[in-house]
């Protein structure tokens, strides 16, 4: 058993340090928590605007449109409020364990609504202003809309906080990657939407350590 572990253990810290070339050659960083921790796989946290005050609160869920179930993605006026906790997957066939910048991600909230089929992030089209914005779940749950099947999350350096980006599988150019925005079409919260250029600007907060007010 003792061998099996330490085989574990080698295999792990020889990845991270083949990698490590890798990592800082593309200038990545280890994503902090508002308290300078990092944020592991797994980790419940809470994605709030950097500037405190008027930017508002969390993201959270909610129904919009024609939906029964509460699917869109969405942030909260209030300030006070942290919405729901939101844990992070590392999309890697061998991975560091470590979330860097520009790591490729999976984001899910930790609570699932009963009518949803999943709780993961995706990202949605349809007629909305501006066209693409974000969700949970999968097809079932938004019908007659396109959920698009590939693409990946990652976080990116902002400024002196950080902002989300979402790289669909199939683009053209190839590899492009659209910033994730904000609208507010007058539905009890702002959408989380894809734009060009126009990134909301977020930190992470340890979801273990807050006393603020969550939905």
């Amino acid at each position: 058993m003792k061998s099996a572990t330490l085989l574990t253990v080698s295999f792990f810290l020889f990845s991270f340090i083949t990698n490590l070339p890798l990592i800082f050659s593309k200038g990545a960083e280890q994503v902090l928590d508002t308290n300078g921790n990092p944020i592991f796989p797994g980790s419940r946290v809470y994605i709030m605007p950097a500037i405190f005050g008027a930017a508002g609160g969390g993201v959270r869920l909610g129904q919009t449109g024609n939906s029964t179930c509460p699917v869109t993605v969405l942030q909260d006026y209030s300030e006070v409020v942290t919405g729901l906790s939101v844990k992070f997957t590392i999309l890697a066939d061998v991975s560091t364990g470590i979330i860097f910048t520009g790591t490729e991600l999976e984001i899910e909230f930790e609570e699932k609504p009963a009518c949803a089929s999943s709780s993961k992030w995706v990202v949605v089209v349809d007629d909305f202003p501006g066209g693409a914005w974000v969700g949970i779940g999968g097809d079932e749950d938004h019908q007659g809309k396109q959920v698009l099947s590939g693409g990946r999350f990652n976080i990116q350096k902002y400024d002196v906080a950080y902002k989300i980006v979402f790289c669909p599988e199939v683009t053209a150019p190839p590899g492009l990657c659209y910033d994730i925005g904000r609208r507010d079409n007058n539905e009890n919260g702002r959408r989380l939407v894809l734009t060009n250029g126009d990134p909301y600007q977020v930190v992470f907060v340890d979801a273990d350590a807050t006393g603020t007010t969550t939905v």
